[in-house]
């Protein structure tokens, strides 16, 4: 099992899974810089700083929502689909795997009693930011 696992679909990268092993001895971003969400591990030494600092009200452009799920408990599958809603592949994820959304259809399965952390734009305008098939 990969560390990172990349699900593609027509040369566009729709999902990726990080798994709860992965533990990287320096900073890596898991997602490129042009994609709407940043994910990645900062890393710092014992008595490392990050200095003070705000971010700039800086106004971006976003289409789609982009979403970041933390499995907390539990253990379920996440099912991946295209934009076109073609079935693409069926992982299994677990406590501490982190699981990046960037495009495509998705739907989960609990095998466990589960919960999902889950981050993503917003602001979050209702259920008609959602289609369902």
């Amino acid at each position: 099992m990969e560390a990172i696992e990349h699900i593609s679909h027509g040369g566009r990268t729709l999902v990726y899974i990080i798994r709860a092993a992965l533990q990287p001895a320096q900073t890596q971003f898991v997602t490129s810089p042009e994609m709407n969400q940043q994910v990645g591990f900062v890393v710092y030494p014992r008595g490392g700083q990050i200095a003070r600092h705000f971010h700039k009200p800086l106004e971006r452009r976003i289409v789609g929502t982009a979403e970041v799920l933390v499995v907390r408990q539990g253990r379920c599958e996440i099912e991946i689909f295209s934009e076109q809603r073609e079935w693409l592949a069926t992982r299994q994820v677990a406590r501490g795997d982190v699981i990046v959304i960037l495009a495509g259809g998705h739907g989960f399965r609990m095998l466990e009693d589960t919960v999902l952390l889950e981050i993503k734009q917003g602001p979050y305008t209702g259920l008609d930011e959602k289609e369902r098939f």
